[in-house]
């Protein structure tokens, strides 16, 4: 990525971060409740942030730009008539099948792929936190000690679990020293919790987890569903061949830990915390 390029992906995980902040959040839901017709402004960010992004990376079409604000343009109309699982369908969905690619350059695929995730995130928590406030989204800062021991604690417990029913259906080798240097090793740590963990926390506990429990009460069979739906949108993702079913039942068994994490801690830090120790374990070790 050129150094423009990681500014637009650095301003945008700013933002994302920013709204940890119970203050940023109060503004931002002052605003939006003081004119609710101020939400239809919303979707023109994205577009925008995108529209940047894309001429920066010379793959710039109206075309593409047009499609990114009817793909945020979708949920924020789900949210005004009170759907939001159709919101979060809308939200996940184009990204998880890769809506609109053959318009993007090859070489820009990938940047741009991470700045649509940016904004689907930064999306969903505008809605989410500000528009419509739903309960038990988790999107702060540590509140307790808790918060601390219970991601650690629960990789003790999940990750010898995974690396066997790993190696055993062949999703990984068995378990080698790492061959990577310790400052690559120490980088990546922010590099998975940023780019993968927290932004899949915020979609599948935050959003997905949250609002089944919300809709039909906390429970064991709950937190099962939630975990087989993270489990599913692994089906499309490599090595092995696709659908991969070994990926499936790994991230299932992940998302159950994943998931017993955000209930029990007062952030959803905490299993994006557990989710960057367990994807940092599998790449260097094994």
């Amino acid at each position: 990525m050129s150094s423009r390029e990681i500014l637009v992906i650095a301003i945008l995980l700013a933002a994302i971060l920013g709204l940890l902040s119970q203050r940023a959040q109060s503004l931002l839901k002052h605003a939006l409740e003081k004119r609710t017709d101020r939400v239809w402004v919303v979707p023109l960010v994205p577009a925008a942030i995108f529209a940047g992004g894309a001429w920066l990376a010379g793959g710039f079409s109206w075309a593409l730009v047009l499609m990114v604000l009817a793909y945020a343009a979708a949920p924020v109309l789900c949210m005004v008539v009170n759907q939001p699982f159709l919101a979060i369908l809308l939200l996940w969905l184009p990204l998880e099948f890769a809506a609109g690619a053959r318009l993007v350059p090859r070489p820009a695929q990938g940047f741009l792929h991470s700045v649509a995730y940016g904004i689907a995130i930064l999306l969903g928590l505008v809605l989410f936190l500000a528009y419509r406030p739903t309960p038990g989204l988790k999107y702060n800062l540590p509140k307790q000690g808790r918060d601390f021991w219970l991601p650690v604690a629960a990789f003790g417990i999940a990750a010898p679990v995974l690396a066997v029913v790993g190696v055993a259906i062949g999703f990984i080798p068995p378990p080698h020293l790492p061959t990577a240097g310790a400052g690559r090793m120490a980088s990546a740590v922010g590099i998975i919790f940023a780019g993968t963990a927290l932004p899949e926390e915020i979609l599948f506990r935050s959003l997905i987890q949250n609002l089944l429990m919300q809709r039909f009460g906390p429970s064991a069979r709950m937190l099962f569903i939630a975990s087989f739906i993270f489990g599913c949108a692994h089906l499309d993702n490599g090595p092995q061949p696709v659908p991969n079913w070994r990926y499936m039942i790994l991230a299932t068994i992940a998302g159950v830990a994943y998931g017993a994490v955000f209930q029990r801690a007062s952030t959803v830090l905490s299993s994006a915390t557990l989710h960057m120790l367990v994807d940092w374990t599998k790449h260097f070790f094994f």
